[in-house]
């Protein structure tokens, strides 16, 4: 038997009948659908600067045993000149090796003499970072020369200031002395974003230190890194280990782990609470309309056609409160910095976010109209026109 259903300008009208209710509605879907899409943003921004760091064919070589602590690892300043001769494999490009010898470390790091310092990133290179580091571009400025260093554009969010305070020609104050910025990199939305590079050498000179604590190779074919840890595994004298970059970031983003779940259950308690909401609010919004629903079943209407238009409404309400709810996050979420623990990343409202926040909000309309709906449509008719 086919069902008889409302006219669909029906629903529409009934949202214009109760102007303030249902502008009340809309904005707290709105707030809660917009938190859905911060937090969600955040976890996707943070698997995505994990996922573009890191190339197949680009290796670390550290210490053994190091984990992810590169911080920590220590290996001898000749290791950068040992691997290119004794491995092949390796990119070269006009006789220059794809290989880099680099020092990287955390560090106190202060804008101005009085100011409370801030935990950085540092990170020692030379220049042929650029051939193993394809994806880092200089925006403004140039290389540093002596006594100067590039920052990330993420460098401001990671120590807490405005990009303002971090313009060419300012300095910072870390290990003992002022450094002078010559310029800023982005780096495709990687971690690198968040680090400041110096030179090598004169990193080294300031920290006392000869030694490295990575050496980052280029291969030519990413399916050539047997050979390296090969290389690794035989000089027992050296204590060295090598991994794919990709597979280094891999496991951080595994190491991560506990936080997106944490994340994710944010998501799950934000709903529920915009849930137990919505379900006053509805509740309140049908138990209001028993007389005209007991109406609509005395003119000919069937019970399941009323919890189809209210079933409309509520979906069209959700709906609105997506499109508002998405429009603003993209424009105040979207890359937005956040500091997080040693580096710092941008909010990230892609497709997938938008699905989900979609998804939520339209849940939430159906999920807060079908319990009111029932109990009001259980009625019977003639309670429901005694109703007031």
């Amino acid at each position: 038997m086919k069902i008889r259903l409302l006219p669909w300008e029906y629903a529409i009208r009934n949202l214009f009948r109760r102007p303030i209710r249902t502008l009340l509605t809309l904005s707290g879907l709105t707030i809660v659908i917009c938190l859905v899409l911060a937090v969600v943003g955040f976890i996707r921004g943070l698997e995505r600067s994990l996922i573009v760091s890191g190339t197949p064919d680009t290796a670390l070589v550290f210490s053994h045993g190091m984990g992810e602590n590169l911080e920590y690892s220590s290996v001898s300043a000749g290791t950068s000149q040992l691997i290119p001769s004794n491995v092949e494999g390796i990119r070269t490009r006009f006789g220059q090796a794809y290989v880099s010898p680099e020092l990287y470390l955390g560090s106190e790091i202060t804008l101005s003499e009085g100011m409370s310092p801030a935990m950085g990133i540092l990170r020692g290179v030379t220049t042929a970072a650029s051939l193993v580091r394809p994806m880092v571009e200089i925006e403004t400025g140039g290389w540093p020369d002596s006594g100067e260093i590039l920052v990330g554009q993420l460098v401001a969010a990671k120590l807490g200031v405005s990009e303002k305070s971090l313009k060419l020609g300012d300095t910072l104050l870390f290990e003992g002395r002022s450094w002078r910025i010559s310029g800023v990199f982005s780096a495709g939305g990687s971690a690198f974003e968040s680090e400041i590079w110096c030179r090598l050498e004169e990193l080294q000179g300031v920290l006392k230190r000869n030694d490295l604590s990575i050496v980052a190779v280029t291969l030519n074919r990413a399916d050539e890194f047997a050979e390296l840890s090969l290389f690794c595994q035989q000089r027992l004298d050296l204590g060295l280990q090598a991994v794919r970059e990709s597979d280094y970031y891999s496991m951080l983003q595994r190491d991560y782990g506990p936080v997106r779940r944490l994340a994710w259950l944010i998501v799950i308690l934000i709903s529920g609470a915009g849930l137990f909401g919505g379900l006053n609010t509805m509740y309140g919004a049908v138990l209001g309309r028993i007389p005209e629903l007991a109406m609509l079943q005395t003119i000919g209407f069937q019970r399941r056609s009323i919890a189809v238009s209210l079933i409309q409404e509520a979906c069209l309400l959700s709906t609105a409160a997506c499109l508002i709810a998405a429009g603003i996050s993209l424009v105040a979420f979207n890359g937005l910095s956040v500091r997080f623990t040693m580096s710092a990343f941008e909010l990230c409202i892609d497709n997938e976010c938008i699905m989900i926040g979609f998804g939520a909000g339209l849940l939430l309309g159906l999920m807060g109209a079908l319990p009111p709906a029932f109990r009001a449509l259980r009625m019977p008719v003639v309670a429901g026109l005694r109703a007031v």
